[in-house]
């Protein structure tokens, strides 16, 4: 161990405040407070939402501070961590507490060129922030994009996700005009060779249904663009299924869209409307998985499902299997309704995932917090995503 160890007191305290602070710092604010509007889905019943004692406690507190987010270039650590090295590997690693921040939710982080940059939406528009380390990433970054008002797309930023596409960059988001219905995917492309510049909209991205969107991806697969979402299949907000298109540039679908997944199984069943959402892509030594959200985002039980493409055409439904159980689902007294996934790298090579939870059981969208957890893969290339964990030891460098 080193000097930097953090003592157990210490990090008991770390945690009790992270239990505070996740009650009160909040993506789903009132619109009263500050013009934001809660996600799309409705609450089943009563009893799942969180009581409005909280709720109360929250808006009043956020209501206080009405401050735009900073923006710093780049974000560091605000506390000391225990570090260790396995002399086997020369691997320096830092015991990370989850979460490693508290108030986010739909976390999209890439790495680029030494650092980490995190995608999230702001207001009605995007900003990214920048770190060293994957978890450092905190939502104190830069503003790339501000809607304009009185457009189709002017408020409602949900689940914005950072590309690198063909030699430039691209931000994927949904976006409406205040009405739900009325969400739609959007794309912006970036102004300069960095992800921290500003960018400008190019438009909606959509096949020719034109039905709601949101929680859009890009899938790169020999040679070919493919554009990956969450909709409706009709007008209604009955169910959201997972959605894939060809694309003949990062800007435009050229094909009908072809379902790929719907929400059958008890365990994608939990608060209606039935969810899958959050498609994000893993490729692994020649494989291709398709890791997707389950259930009501403000349950206890969202979780993670997966889809293997076992063909060589992702536009076929038959050549995706899914897995009858999800690989990645809440541990009672640690993480509740873990999902909306996307996927780094550590320098030692390792996959991370970079998911949103909560630490308390039944605070839905007001309690989300972004955690990470790392991948492995058995023999057969399969990932294995175990299970949410409140400490994780993160490689944060390797010793020559």
């Amino acid at each position: 161990m080193t000097e930097n160890m953090v003592t157990g007191d210490t990090y008991m305290n770390h945690k009790r405040i992270a239990l505070l602070v996740s009650m009160l710092l909040l993506v789903g604010v009132s619109a009263s407070c500050r013009g934001a509007t809660s996600p799309n889905t409705p609450y089943e019943s009563e009893g799942e939402k969180p009581t409005e004692a909280t709720n109360d406690m929250i808006r009043e507190t956020l209501c206080a501070t009405t401050e735009e987010v900073d923006t710093h270039p780049v974000t560091e650590p605000v506390t000391e961590m225990e570090t260790f090295i396995d002399e086997a590997t020369g691997t320096v690693y830092e015991i990370v507490s989850n979460p490693i921040h508290n108030g986010g939710g739909d976390p999209w982080v890439v790495a680029w060129e030494g650092s980490y940059y995190y995608c999230y939406s702001a207001g009605n528009g995007v900003s990214v922030a920048r770190a060293t380390s994957l978890h450092t990433l905190q939502p104190k970054g830069t503003k790339v994009y501000s809607a304009p008002a009185n457009t189709a797309y002017s408020k409602e930023y949900w689940a914005p996700e950072l590309h690198y596409i063909r030699g430039e960059w691209y931000i994927y988001v949904a976006a409406d005009d205040g009405d739900n219905e009325n969400h739609r995917m959007y794309v912006l492309k970036g102004t300069a060779q960095h992800p921290s510049a500003p960018y400008k909209m190019v438009g909606q991205i959509t096949d020719p249904s034109g039905k709601w969107a949101i929680d859009g991806t890009v899938m790169e697969l020999g040679g070919e663009l493919y554009f990956i979402w969450s909709g409706w299949e009709g007008d209604t907000n009955v169910a959201q299924n997972i959605y894939i298109a060809h694309m003949s540039d990062p800007c435009t679908i050229d094909s009908e869209r072809v379902c790929i997944s719907v929400p059958e199984f008890g365990w994608e069943k939990h608060g209606r409307p039935y969810v899958n959402e959050g498609p994000t892509v893993l490729q692994h030594e020649g494989k291709t998985f398709l890791v997707y959200s389950a259930s009501g985002s403000w349950t206890d039980h969202y979780c993670l499902g997966m889809l293997t493409l076992t063909g060589d055409d992702p536009m076929n439904p038959d050549h995706w299997q899914k897995e009858s159980e999800p690989v990645f689902r809440m541990e009672e007294g640690v993480c509740y309704g873990p999902g909306h996934s996307s996927f780094s790298t550590a320098v030692d090579g390792s996959v991370w995932m970079i998911y949103h939870g909560n630490l308390v059981s039944g605070s839905g969208w007001n309690g989300r917090s972004v955690w990470i957890s790392p991948v492995t893969f058995d023999e057969d290339g399969k990932p294995d995503f175990g299970k949410p964990e409140a400490e994780v030891r993160f490689p944060v460098a390797i010793k020559p």
